[in-house]
């Protein structure tokens, strides 16, 4: 029942769908009419009931023909007895036409109608030409802030994609900072060690040894570090993942390190703003690569649950748990700062058996 509270669909347009339907039903039982005309009539009424919940409201929602055919079901009502009521349930299908197809298709329609308004009330309903242009006039007042609302939605669109898309971007350089910092440690102590290695090759053949042996466990550390850091990032450059979708993607990166992941949602998934959905994206990233490094077990799950006013995400591990440095080191400490800073709360610690990281943000 998930399309029932669709969030791409503007909740005052849901409002004034029902409410104008319920008026224009109303009115039309209150008119004298055959009962072939008053059938057609609710036949149509059943029909945009049907279409509304159904109607896409971005582009890429598919479903593109229903639009159409929900404008035409309204102009159907105005021809079955809707006695005029029913202009605004037309403006909003042309408001849906301009979210799907782009303002210009919508404005454009809505000229042609205008058109045939002047031209069609003095011919068929014995309206002069002088009251044809008082409602076409009256009309373009509602199309005007109809149109202006739709534009004003697809803007802010806009602008939020946009913060998304800086949001990641400055994450991503952050985390291209971190990786140069940890990667760069263990080349600079590999250096320094096969220097080491060179200048005892001869008086102290044991100690350079010695040497070149450390040098090969960091390059292993160091290579190992570099996976994980390239895992981690590759999923923020996927291109139309949001939400728990991107987070699935995230846990599916991690398939093939050896420790069973699972990734699962409850509730009823809700729009989160960038920051949230960066911070649970960060919390999943740090427990997921965490688990991999200190658990020691088979399997680590994340759950991402919506309930009544917040989002809560658990990384859970069955391993053998955590030391007090390993609970509290500087990634933990640097995201608790920032779920902190968006009203919430970050906790690790063991649980009964493994660890467990558990993230809670408003929403």
């Amino acid at each position: 029942m998930a399309w029932l509270r669709d969030p791409d669909r503007p909740a005052l347009l849901s409002v004034v769908f029902w409410l104008v339907l319920g008026a224009t039903v109303a009115a039309n039982l209150a008119m004298p009419s055959d009962a072939g005309a008053r059938a057609l009539f609710f036949a149509d009424v059943a029909l945009l009931c049907g279409l509304w919940p159904v109607m896409p409201w971005r582009p890429d929602r598919g479903r593109r023909l229903v639009g159409p055919a929900f404008l035409t079901g309204t102009l159907v009502l105005g021809l079955t007895g809707a006695a005029g009521t029913h202009m605004p349930l037309l403006l909003i299908g042309v408001a849906n036409l301009a979210f799907v197809y782009g303002m210009r298709v919508a404005t454009a329609i809505l000229a042609v109608f205008g058109v045939i308004t002047v031209v069609a009330m003095p011919l068929f309903y014995g309206r002069t030409i002088v009251q044809a242009l008082i409602e076409t006039g009256v009309t373009a007042v509602l199309a005007a802030f109809s149109m202006g609302m739709a534009s004003a939605v697809l803007r802010a669109r806009h602008l939020a994609e946009r913060v998304r898309e800086l949001t990641v971007a400055e994450e991503r350089a952050r985390m291209a900072a971190e990786m140069h910092d940890s990667i760069g440690h263990h080349l600079t102590v590999i250096k320094v060690g096969l220097e080491n290695a060179e200048r005892f090759r001869d008086s102290r053949p044991a100690a350079a040894w010695a040497e070149v042996h450390q040098a090969k466990e960091l390059t292993i550390a160091a290579l190992a570090d570099a996976r994980r850091w390239v895992r981690a990032l590759r999923p923020l450059a996927l291109n139309g993942h949001l939400g728990s979708a991107a987070l699935q993607r995230l846990a599916d990166s991690f398939t093939g390190t050896g420790v069973r992941v699972a990734f699962e949602v409850t509730g009823t998934e809700r729009p989160l703003e960038a920051d949230a959905e960066l911070v649970l994206y960060r919390v999943l990233q740090e427990g997921l690569t965490n688990a991999l490094r200190h658990a020691e077990g088979e399997s680590v799950r994340g759950t991402l649950a919506f309930e009544k006013g917040k989002v809560v995400l658990v990384v859970a591990d069955d391993g053998k748990g955590r030391s007090d440095d390993q609970a509290h080191g500087f990634g933990l400490s640097s995201l608790a700062d920032r779920v902190k800073a968006l009203g919430g709360d970050l906790t690790s610690g063991n649980a009964a058996r493994g660890f467990e990281l558990r993230a809670e943000l408003p929403s």
